[in-house]
C-alpha cells in the first residue's frame, strides 16, 4: 500500500489558506526550461511479486564466479550471525535516532562503532560514518582547509597513488570551493609516493596531504616520513587506509612522530557483501582539536537525572541541525544499517580475529603473486612490500585478458589502462582470506592457458 501523507481533500484546503489555486502556482518562479515535464521514459510501476521475479532474474544472470578482484571492494568471509542479526526488525527498521530517550539501542550501537573505530585507527574521535569513502575523502580535504587556519593557501598534495574514484570525487566535490588538489606523482620502480617529488611540488604554502596506506597499488608508503614532513611545514596530514590492514599495519596515530590528523576510508571490508557494488559506507575519524571541524553526528555517553547511563548526540554539524551556511557538511549521512553490520562484525571476530583474517589475505596474495608472475608473459610492476593487491604487468591488452578469464568464472583483477596507462598493460589482482589453494592454482593455470591462446576446461 503506498505512503500517501495528505488527501485530496488536505492539500485543497491548504492550498485555499495559502491563497493558491494549485501546487504549480507554488513553484512558477521556476523557469520553464528547467521543469522535467512529464516523465514519460519512467515505467509503470510494479507489485512487490513482480520486482522480486525481476531481481531473481537479474541476479541469476550473473553466474557464481571465483573473485580476484579487490580495488578498494573485497570479498570477505562474513559470519552467518552478523547479517541475522542486523536484519531483524529492531535494526533493519531503526531510523534516525532524533529522540534519544526513544533511541538508546540505535545511540548505544553507533557509540559502540565509534569506540571500535577510534580503537583501530588510534585516532581520538570517529563519527557516526559518512556516505562512502570517496565522499568520506572530498569531506576530510574540506575539513582541512577549515582547519588548518595556519595555511591560506587551499591547496592539497593528492598523491595518483590514492584510489582513482576517491580522486574524481573529491575533485567534483572541492573545485566549487576554490581547494586546489596539486596531484604528486609515484615512483614507477616501487610504485609507492616519493618524498623528493612532494618536496618539489611544495613550493610555498600548502594546507593539507593525503596519504593513502596501503595505496591503491597495494603498495606500503613512506607514511611517517611524510607525515613528520608534513607537520614540519605546518601541513594536516589526512591518511586514507583499508580498516582491515590496521590489524596489522601502524595506526594512523602512530604516523611519524605526532600521528595523522584525519583518517578516512570504506568500512566494506567490515561485514558488508559486495552486493553489486553496495550501499558501504565512510568512515571518519581525527584528533581531539578538529572534533568540531569534523561532519556529520557524534554520539556521546552520559547520565541521566538518576545517575543512569545513556547515550545521545552530542555534535549535529549536519545541515539538517544547523544553519545550511554554518554546517560542515550538506552530503554526510549516517550509514546506520551497514554500519550496525561492522559493529556486530567486528564484535564477533574481536582483535584477534581481525589479525587473523589480515594474515591470510597477505599470505594469499603473496602466494597468488608468486604463482602469476611465474607465468610466460606475466611479471610483477613494483618491488617492496603490499598488502591484499599487487600489480602485474602483461604482454597481452589487460581487457582481453580479463573479457577471457571472466569467460571461465574467474574475475581476474581490475584493468589499470584507463586510470595508469604509463603502466601499459596492468591489472590489479587481489586474494582475500576467501580464496583457497586451489583457486589459486586453477586462476594461476587458466591465465597461463590464456597467455598462450590454449583452449581452457571448465
Amino acid at each position: 500500500m503506498p505512503f500517501i501523507p495528505h488527501t485530496e481533500q488536505e492539500v485543497a484546503e491548504m492550498l485555499q489558506v495559502i491563497g493558491v489555486n494549485d501546487l504549480n502556482t507554488l513553484f512558477e518562479e521556476i523557469p520553464a526550461h528547467l521543469l522535467s515535464g512529464e516523465l514519460t521514459a519512467v515505467p509503470e510501476g510494479m507489485t512487490e511479486m513482480e520486482v522480486s521475479q525481476l531481481m531473481h532474474a537479474r541476479a541469476a544472470q550473473h553466474p557464481h564466479s571465483v573473485c580476484f578482484l579487490g580495488a578498494g571492494a573485497y570479498e570477505h568471509h562474513i559470519p552467518a550471525a552478523v547479517w541475522e542479526i542486523t536484519t531483524r526488525g529492531e535494526y533493519y527498521s531503526a531510523y534516525t535516532p532524533y529522540q534519544a530517550e526513544a533511541s538508546q539501542g540505535t545511540l548505544q550501537l553507533t557509540y559502540e562503532f565509534q569506540s571500535m573505530m577510534t580503537a583501530l585507527t588510534g585516532m581520538d574521535v570517529s563519527n557516526a560514518s559518512m556516505y562512502d569513502g570517496a565522499s568520506a575523502l572530498a569531506e576530510a580535504v574540506l575539513m582541512a582547509v577549515r582547519a588548518n587556519r595556519k595555511s591560506k593557501s587551499r591547496k592539497v598534495l593528492l598523491p595518483t597513488t590514492v584510489h582513482p574514484a576517491y580522486r574524481k570525487t573529491t575533485q567534483t566535490i572541492v573545485h566549487g570551493q576554490n581547494i586546489e588538489l596539486c596531484e604528486v606523482g609515484y615512483d614507477p620502480a616501487t610504485g609507492i609516493t616519493d618524498l623528493e617529488t612532494i618536496k618539489q611540488l611544495a613550493d610555498g604554502d600548502i594546507t593539507a596531504v593525503v596519504i593513502q596506506q596501503p595505496n591503491f597499488f597495494g603498495n606500503l608508503e613512506a607514511v611517517n616520513e611524510i607525515t613528520d614532513w608534513a607537520h614540519e611545514h605546518d601541513m594536516l596530514v589526512i591518511a586514507v587506509v583499508n580498516p582491515l590492514s590496521l590489524a596489522v599495519l601502524q595506526s594512523p596515530a602512530e604516523w611519524g612522530t605526532a600521528g595523522a590528523d584525519i583518517v578516512c576510508g570504506d568500512g566494506q571490508p567490515l561485514g558488508a557483501p559486495l552486493s553489486a557494488g553496495g550501499p558501504y559506507y565512510g568512515f571518519m575519524c581525527c584528533t581531539q582539536p578538529l572534533v568540531r571541524q569534523m561532519p556529520g553526528r557524534i554520539v556521546g555517553r552520559t547520565v541521566d537525572l538518576d545517575g543512569k547511563p545513556g547515550f545521545v548526540l552530542t555534535l549535529q554539524a549536519r545541515e539538517q541541525h544547523i544553519r545550511r551556511s554554518k554546517a560542515t557538511s550538506n552530503i554526510c549521512t549516517n550509514q546506520g544499517l551497514v554500519v550496525t553490520a561492522t559493529t556486530i562484525h567486528m564484535s564477533i571476530l574481536g582483535t584477534s580475529g581481525l589479525e587473523r583474517v589480515a594474515r591470510a589475505c597477505h599470505a594469499n596474495t603473496r602466494t597468488l603473486v608468486e604463482q602469476l608472475a611465474d607465468v610466460e608473459g606475466v611479471s610483477r610492476a613494483f618491488a617492496g612490500p603490499c598488502f591484499h593487491e599487487a600489480v602485474l604487468q602483461l604482454n597481452k591488452p589487460a581487457g582481453e585478458v580479463l573479457a577471457a578469464l571472466a569467460q571461465l568464472n574467474i574475475l581476474g583483477g581490475y584493468d589499470l589502462a584507463e586510470s595508469y596507462p604509463e603502466l601499459g598493460h596492468a591489472i590489479l589482482v587481489c586474494a582475500t582470506e576467501m580464496r583457497t589453494d586451489a583457486e589459486i592454482a586453477a586462476y594461476a593455470g587458466a591465465l597461463a592457458a590464456v597467455m598462450n591462446e590454449e583452449e581452457v576446461s571448465t
